[in-house]
């Protein structure tokens, strides 16, 4: 019987032994598992900011690709305008000297041949004229039409008539031809403007103010 006692009891020291270290462990897991909690963030939370941190670098990423290829898209149109611009000064040059020839072809058919030879030298400058002139008509080289009003964005005063049979600041003559290439003046028309006649003798004396009348030079009337 006390065999028996003694066995039982120490049966319950080895599982009281037992029992402890294990009360310890859960005691020790649980304050670890409470400090984490408070200090540390946790799997999902670290998970969210990774993801929230990469999205924001996509995001910034995609804005300044969209930003780059406008920035090449506005430096595109830039030159290609550039480009343009210098293309059409250049031609505009070449047809301005095209229109020079052109002047000295017109000279030439002006002058009188009486002889066989000067006649048919006239036919071949006829055919360049005609060659040319075609030539400015593909690229759109209109002449500048013939009209009685002044233009200053067509036309240039080369010289002032005066007269009473048109409105004074009328074109009364067309000197030398203007031309257009598109809606660029390629050469402004010389022409002759009219003016109103000054007017002498005794009615330039009745509409002068008493005023400006002297006797002498420089010596004004006094009333």
């Amino acid at each position: 019987m006390a065999f028996g006692w003694k066995r039982r009891m120490d049966t319950k020291d080895e599982a009281e032994t037992v029992e402890t270290p294990s009360s310890a462990d859960e005691t020790t897991g649980g304050a670890e598992g409470a400090d984490q909690r408070e200090g540390e963030p946790t799997p999902l939370e670290a998970l969210a900011a990774a993801v929230a941190r990469l999205e924001s670098e996509r995001d910034e990423a995609l804005a300044n690709g969209q930003r780059a290829m406008a920035d090449y898209q506005n430096l595109r149109r830039r030159t290609q305008a550039d480009i343009d611009a210098a293309a059409k000064r250049a031609r505009g040059e070449v047809l301005s000297e095209a229109l020079t020839v052109l002047d000295y072809l017109d000279m030439a058919l002006a002058t009188e041949c009486t002889s066989e030879e000067g006649k048919n030298l006239q036919v071949g400058v006829a055919m360049t004229r005609g060659q040319l002139a075609a030539m400015l008509d593909r690229f759109r080289v209109k002449e500048i039409p013939a009209t009685r009003v002044f233009d200053a964005a067509k036309h240039q005063a080369f010289a002032t008539v005066e007269t009473t049979e048109h409105e004074p600041g009328s074109i009364v003559e067309t000197f030398r031809k203007g031309w257009m290439y598109g809606d660029q003046v390629l050469r402004h028309a010389q022409v002759r403007v009219a003016a109103a006649p000054k007017v002498t003798g005794p009615a330039a004396d009745a509409s002068t103010p008493l005023d400006d009348v002297t006797e002498g030079p420089g010596e004004r009337v006094s009333d």
